[in-house]
């Protein structure tokens, strides 16, 4: 019990993302009047990087998306053009890591379509694809870039097959067909050399790409992995799935022997998915389920506890699925450290959130914003077909950073009011009764919820110190 205590002070007190809070977006900074798909597939239907904002659309005869330039918030013109080239609904969208301008598409009519945005966005609906990538017998629902290699894309489809596409020059270079049933997930490692693959046959599986072969495999008789990413270079992979009791969990694994997880700890009995978002700079996961508001974060350590639990963000508003802005998007000045794009079917709407570290300082933070990936490519197609691997071209997100203002810094120090995660002032004000009534039972409630964990873990430290004292006494 002495060993439970000095690790949980020590993972509690030593961390500098213990107070990290998530900002929803001014409704100025949402974007509204978007039709966003009623498809039930389990993928994000939204993509960002630093121009663009693209959601897959409602579209009669066909699939479509819609891109909009980032800059221009606000309520999205019914008519506005539409990317919508595919025979069949929209699956999956991705920008290009490399090139802001370069987005890749999956359809349920069985192709892949490369794309070129013009700069500005869309004036009128594009049709015409850079690049049509024939191969999948049937439809194709995931795509997946190398981190660090510009002309090189994975795709997934419904014939259990995955297409290695060398971009440079059109082709599909390879086929990696080891699973029986369909690939619900992929994942490269920091320098792309190795892929983690979940599928529906309750199987994780390490794969190295370039040969196809299998290099690792657990076989989940006791769980359903339905989500799997890699934690950076920490040699581990993270799961999401379904346990035998149906509640939502986590698993973490040793990349290099997947006889059984390093550990497992239940969510809860929600239904939707959990998807994990890694940020390697930061070492932190992010855990967002479909279907509700909650976005859970933790801390990753390479020994025990190995995942740490920080806060979790809360909203009453469903997600149907969430966009990533790439790191180098986000704003170094308010000491942002990660950005969701939230897709709120309910409303129509996308609305950012920002995930914030607090603090009072008013100059760069090198140890929140260390060396990240940039938009350079670090090898050819060529070249990493060959054998050659290499991490992401690093950069510095200093330049990047600008002074925030002081009058608008005391502001939002001032009017910011957060409780577990929650911005209480990020709605907009209440107009009648009804919706005041509301907004003062929804906060009484979380006052409760916080005053019952209180008495929690003073109970439990209490506790806790008696055992030491027994200890000691014998």
């Amino acid at each position: 019990m002495t060993r439970e205590k000095m690790s949980w002070q020590s993972t509690y007190r030593n961390s500098k993302f213990r107070h990290v809070y998530g900002k929803v977006g001014s409704r100025e900074q949402c974007y509204e009047g978007i039709p966003i798909t009623h498809s039930v597939h389990d993928n994000h239907f939204c993509a960002v990087n630093p121009k663009f904002l693209a959601v897959v659309t409602e579209s009669a005869g066909g699939g479509a998306f819609i891109v909009i330039p980032l800059h221009k918030p606000g309520r999205i013109d019914p008519h506005h053009p539409k990317v919508c080239g595919h025979q069949g609904s929209v699956m999956d969208i991705k920008w290009s890591p490399f090139m802001d301008n370069i987005i890749a598409s999956s359809s349920e009519d069985c192709t892949v379509r490369i794309w070129q945005i013009p700069e500005g966005g869309l004036r009128r609906n594009m049709t015409e694809a850079l690049m049509i990538l024939i191969g999948h017998s049937r439809r194709a629902g995931l795509i997946e870039w190398h981190p660090s290699c510009s002309g090189i894309l994975l795709s997934a489809g419904y014939d259990c097959k995955i297409l290695i596409w060398n971009l440079e020059e059109g082709v599909a270079v390879k086929m990696i067909d080891s699973h029986p049933d369909v690939v619900l997930c992929m994942s490269f490692n920091t320098d792309g050399s190795l892929l983690a693959t979940s599928c529906k046959d309750k199987k994780l599986r390490i794969i190295d790409p370039r040969s196809g072969k299998v290099l690792q495999e657990a076989d989940c008789k006791n769980t359903r992995v339905n989500r799997v990413v890699f934690l950076g270079n920490l040699k581990r992979v993270l799961t999401t799935g379904v346990s035998r009791w149906n509640t939502r969990q986590i698993a973490l694994w040793d990349q290099e022997d997947l006889s059984a997880p390093i550990m497992e700890e239940e969510i809860d009995g929600l239904s939707g998915v959990l998807f994990p978002f890694y940020d390697p700079d930061t070492h932190m996961i992010y855990l967002a389920g479909k279907g509700d508001g909650n976005i859970r974060y933790y801390e990753v350590s390479p020994e025990k506890p190995f995942l740490q639990l920080l806060m979790e963000f809360r909203s009453p508003a469903p997600q149907k699925g969430l966009g990533l802005m790439p790191k180098r998007g986000v704003d170094v000045g308010e000491c942002e450290i990660f950005r969701f794009y939230k897709l709120v079917t309910l409303k129509n709407m996308v609305e950012p959130i920002s995930m914030i570290v607090p603090r009072r300082s008013e100059s760069f933070q090198e140890d929140v914003f260390p060396m990240t990936a940039g938009a350079e490519s670090a090898l050819s197609a060529e070249e990493w077909l060959s054998g050659t691997d290499r991490g992401p071209v690093l950069i510095s997100l200093k330049e990047a950073y600008k002074r925030p203002n002081p009058a608008g810094l005391r502001a939002s120090r001032r009017d910011r009011r957060t409780v577990k995660g929650i911005d209480l002032l990020q709605n907009t004000s209440p107009n009648t009764d009804k919706e005041l009534l509301k907004t003062v039972h929804r906060q009484q409630d979380e006052l409760r919820k916080l005053k019952h964990q209180l008495g929690e873990k003073d109970q439990r430290i209490r506790q806790l110190e008696l055992e030491l004292k027994n200890l000691r006494n014998t």
